[in-house]
């Protein structure tokens, strides 16, 4: 029962986060969130464990747990390396990938549509997310690839946010269609180009 609560603990504490109800440098206390949640300390400690990979809560031994926000410059920042190392990925899948990694791009773009036609918001997310990880993991570089994979976790928050925009969900998916058709037409420049404005416009 634990191991099922803790991603959507980790949501909610995302959430609090990102729109201000939690402020930067404000301690979390184990036991008033398991009190809040009506849970015990495990699950409430393996939520903080996943918010500190993505960056936003920083734990220190004997000090705890606190939270981490990106200032607006740090965030538009991150966005910008983000498109472009997103857009070296693109550039490069479109000229490496074999049919295995092809079809792990389809099926992650098809999983979208998918979540699109249910008006899915909440499965959406995830099957972004890995459409965008299939690309990274098309370029047959491994470098890059765990790059790209730290920099999608730490900026991971903030791209599950502007999916909440209205509208949002329907253009990314749009955008995801330009993407793919640049790779499968082996265009690397104009996926490169697709990509960098895709990830751009999440910031």
């Amino acid at each position: 029962m634990r191991g099922e609560q803790t991603p959507k603990l980790k949501d909610v504490l995302e959430d609090d986060i990102i729109s201000g109800r939690l402020r930067p440098g404000q301690r979390l206390d184990e036991v008033g969130l398991a009190e809040r949640f009506g849970v015990s300390r495990t699950p409430i400690r393996e939520a903080l464990i996943q918010l500190s990979a993505s960056g936003l809560v920083d734990i220190r031994p004997r000090r705890g747990a606190q939270v981490v926000l990106l200032g607006p410059r740090e965030l538009v920042e991150s966005f910008e390396l983000m498109a472009e190392i997103e857009a070296s990925c693109a550039r490069l899948a479109a000229g490496r990938m074999g049919d295995a990694e092809a079809e792990a791009i389809a099926a992650a773009h098809d999983a979208c549509r998918e979540a699109v036609a249910a008006s899915d918001d909440a499965a959406y997310y995830p099957a972004n997310a890995s459409f965008h990880a299939s690309i990274y993991a098309a370029t047959g570089n491994r470098v890059l690839l765990a790059e790209a994979l730290r920099l999608q976790r730490s900026l991971q928050p903030y791209r599950r946010l502007q999916l909440k925009v209205p509208r949002r969900v329907e253009a990314s998916f749009a955008e995801h269609e330009a993407i793919l058709e640049a790779l499968f037409a082996r265009d690397g420049a104009l996926a490169a180009e697709q990509v960098r404005a895709h990830v751009l416009v999440q910031g």
